[in-house]
């Protein structure tokens, strides 16, 4: 299993990145995805990377300790699941977003392997975190 972990401090309180942060729709486009679709609790999300486009299914999952946390249900990971945990800190909060996963490497090949797929999670973390950071 391979995970990426970033974490940040906000000048706000939890409940305010909460709000934003389960803005799902908006908050996911902030990681620069192509295209978000949300059907219920189940999302689509469409991304380029490099010469390939990955398109994933994950479901939105109940997880008392994480402001949002889903999980891989089709696409390019044997198993995936993402948590967005919120730690107040005085006059702060501290968000720590981790993705943990396991790429299906039949489905995956030689385009994109761990690696890659690190370094645009990474990308795809930085950008939420941009995006949160404009927003308050």
């Amino acid at each position: 299993m391979e995970t990426v972990s970033l974490s940040r401090r906000f000048d706000t309180d939890p409940e305010t990145l909460r709000a934003l942060i389960t803005d799902v729709e908006p908050f996911m486009y902030g990681a620069d995805f192509d295209t978000v679709d949300r059907a219920g609790t189940t999302l689509t999300l469409e991304n380029s990377v490099g010469l390939a486009t990955i398109e994933l299914e994950v479901e939105l999952v109940d997880d008392p300790d994480a402001a949002l946390a889903y999980e891989h249900r089709d696409g390019v990971f044997k198993e995936m699941t993402t948590r967005y945990e919120l730690t107040g800190r005085g006059d702060h909060t501290e968000l720590t977003a981790t993705t943990d996963f396991e790429v299906d490497v039949a489905l995956v090949g030689l385009i994109l392997d761990a690696t890659v797929i690190k370094r645009q999670r990474r990308r795809e973390l930085t950008a939420q975190f941009e995006y949160l950071a404009d927003e308050i």
